[in-house]
C-alpha cells in the first residue's frame, strides 16, 4: 500500500526558505543582499539589497496567510527603498496581496519575479545615508 506523505515546514521554516531564496534571486539579479537590516524609522527588512547603480531594493517576506494579516507595515519600508517586494512561497495566496509592489515567488534554492516593483528613486542625501549605513552594516558583519 502506498502512503503519500506531506510535509509541512513551520512558520520560521518557511520564512527561513524564503527569505534564503529571495537573497538568492538579488544575488542573481546583480544586487548585494543583507538579511535582517534596521531601518531608521525602527522598522526591520527581511531583505534589503544593494544594486549595482546604487539602487536600493527592499523584499517583505511573508511566510503564510496570518503572517500577512498580522503585520500591514509594509508601507512603512517604502520610504527607505527605490523598489519594494512582497517575497511569497509558492503555496502562498498571491491574490491577497497589494498590486502596488512587486511580487517574488521564492523557495530554499531560488526565486523569480512574478511582478516587477515600481520604481520610485530615493533622494540622494537618504540613498547616500542608506548606502553608508548599509555598508557599515555590512563591513561589521564580515569581521
Amino acid at each position: 500500500m502506498d502512503s503519500l506523505a506531506i510535509l509541512t515546514l513551520s512558520r520560521p521554516e518557511t520564512t527561513g526558505l524564503v527569505t534564503r531564496g529571495a537573497a538568492r534571486l538579488m544575488t542573481a539579479m546583480g544586487f548585494a543582499p543583507l538579511l535582517e537590516v534596521g531601518l531608521p524609522n525602527g522598522r526591520r527588512a527581511d531583505v534589503m539589497a544593494l544594486g549595482p547603480k546604487g539602487e536600493i531594493a527592499i523584499c517583505e517576506v511573508k511566510s503564510g496567510l496570518e503572517d500577512y494579516r498580522t503585520d500591514r507595515k509594509w508601507g512603512e519600508y517604502l520610504p527607505f527603498c527605490d523598489a519594494f517586494y512582497f517575497a511569497v512561497a509558492p503555496e502562498f495566496p498571491q491574490e491577497i496581496l497589494p498590486q502596488e509592489p512587486g511580487l517574488i515567488v521564492a523557495d530554499g534554492f531560488g526565486g523569480a519575479v512574478l511582478r516587477p516593483p515600481p520604481h520610485t528613486p530615493l533622494a540622494g542625501a537618504r540613498r547616500k545615508a542608506l548606502t553608508i549605513a548599509f555598508a557599515r552594516l555590512a563591513a561589521g558583519r564580515a569581521v
